[in-house]
């Protein structure tokens, strides 16, 4: 086939609870206001260099299991039926891989899975090597398309072990394939490392933030003399962190190894992402589940050289609702009218369409925690939360000269109605 003639392979690979910043290249870029400076990531960095990095990608809830469903179906979780974690994925859902099989795609899904204790053949795909819920990290039991496994090994290895191998047997056909790794998710620490990674950046130290000390309107704040979250304020914490975002590196460069050595890299939409951005203290907060920036905002990159250029940098705002229907955009299928995200194949070309979203809607359900259920509107520049039943607790944020979302303008009745508007008109029209 001539290259204009053949169907883009698709390699989506997503890390759970990496925040946006987590990449070498993000920190290189921010300079003196870098909270890890040291840290590395050669292979994001190369998949940066060779593709796109969208600066403001975003999830619409900041949770595991609904935004792997987002991903999946294109569509806010209020309406895909995964609101929280303990919840399964629909059997019946339409996704990127439902509609790819029917275009004739193999399709595979490797790694962590989590939606809620969901066992057997994942749905909607041909072949499935996964774990049941969490997981562990080492010798973690899998199931192959549904069958019950034993593994040996650190799981992300593990995982990328049976990616590679899936794409050598599947290379002559256009392919599909989810990577899912565990790392970062807690409990990380040396015994949840590979011995490889235990003692990387020994004796580097994290930055913090200035809003480090400043909790969640819906948390009393911290007493005089206080320390926000002691825990969260320890630096091996840190370390151990970007110590597992330090090996999913590693495994994505060996699948863009694979890649090159197969000769599919020209062919093939690399994708990496994470399922929700991570807090380390700032707000006083660990864990994601709210809807300040570093909940909300997730790594971003995209590789595709037969048609996106090397080095780009796209800032208008990107959804994971916008990867089922980006893809099918791409592999030429029209998109079910029920995905409710949009293409960002001609942002990524380097052509922005004439009108793309200036605001979008994000959602929380309470579940675990004091985190309340919330819904907001981030624009470009600004954001409102809105906590259903505490008015008070209402926040508005012009986010171009409060970055840290410290000074709360809420009592500003022409910003406020403004985005209540905005608010209003987002949830009208994805159907909250």
């Amino acid at each position: 086939l001539r290259a204009a003639d053949r169907k883009p392979n698709f390699v989506f690979i997503y890390s759970d609870d990496q925040r946006w910043d987590a990449m070498g290249v993000v920190q290189r870029e921010q300079g003196e206001r870098a909270r890890f400076p040291f840290f590395t990531t050669p292979h994001m960095d190369r998949l940066a260099a060779g593709g796109v990095r969208f600066r403001n990608a975003f999830v619409t809830l900041s949770l595991c299991a609904p935004s792997r469903a987002a991903f999946l179906t294109g569509r806010y979780n209020h309406l895909n039926g995964v609101t929280k974690n303990h919840m399964p994925f629909p059997e019946d859902s339409v996704t990127h891989a439902t509609v790819l099989r029917g275009a004739g795609y193999r399709t595979a899904y490797i790694g962590k899975w989590h939606m809620g204790k969901q066992r057997g053949q994942r749905p909607g795909f041909d072949y499935s090597a996964s774990f049941v819920g969490q997981g562990h990290y080492h010798d973690c039991p899998f199931e192959i398309n549904g069958e019950p496994t034993p593994t040996t090994g650190w799981v992300d290895d593990v995982s990328t072990d049976y990616a590679i191998e899936w794409i050598k047997q599947n290379r002559e056909h256009p392919f599909s394939l989810v990577l899912g790794f565990k790392s970062p998710h807690s409990p990380r620490g040396g015994k949840n490392l590979p011995e490889r990674l235990r003692t990387l950046y020994a004796g580097e130290t994290s930055r913090p933030t200035p809003n480090f000390g400043v909790p969640p309107i819906y948390r009393a704040p911290v007493p005089a003399g206080g320390t926000p979250w002691p825990g969260l304020a320890k630096n091996e914490i840190h370390l151990d962190y970007l110590r597992h975002v330090h090996g999913a590196d590693e495994n994505l460069g060996r699948v863009l190894d694979t890649l090159d050595t197969l000769g599919l890299a020209d062919d093939t939409v690399v994708v990496y992402t994470s399922d929700n951005g991570y807090y380390l203290g700032e707000h006083c907060l660990g864990d994601k589940r709210s809807l300040y920036e570093e909940s909300l905002r997730i790594p971003l990159l995209v590789r595709y050289p037969r048609l996106f250029g090397k080095g780009r940098l796209v800032d208008e705002m990107v959804l994971n609702i916008d990867l089922a229907p980006s893809f099918l955009d791409l592999a030429g299928v029209t998109a079910p009218a029920v995905m409710q995200g949009e293409s960002w194949k001609d942002l990524a070309a380097g052509r922005k369409p004439a009108h793309w979203r200036q605001s979008f809607l994000a959602e929380y359900f309470k579940e675990l925690g004091d985190a309340p259920t919330m819904v907001g509107v981030r624009t470009s520049d600004s954001k409102l939360i809105h906590y259903p039943g505490r008015p008070e607790w209402t926040e508005v944020f012009d986010l171009s000269k409060d970055p840290y979302e410290i000074r709360n303008l809420a009592g500003d009745p022409a910003k406020t109605s403004t985005l209540r508007a905005e608010l209003e008109s987002q949830a009208k029209a994805v159907e909250y």
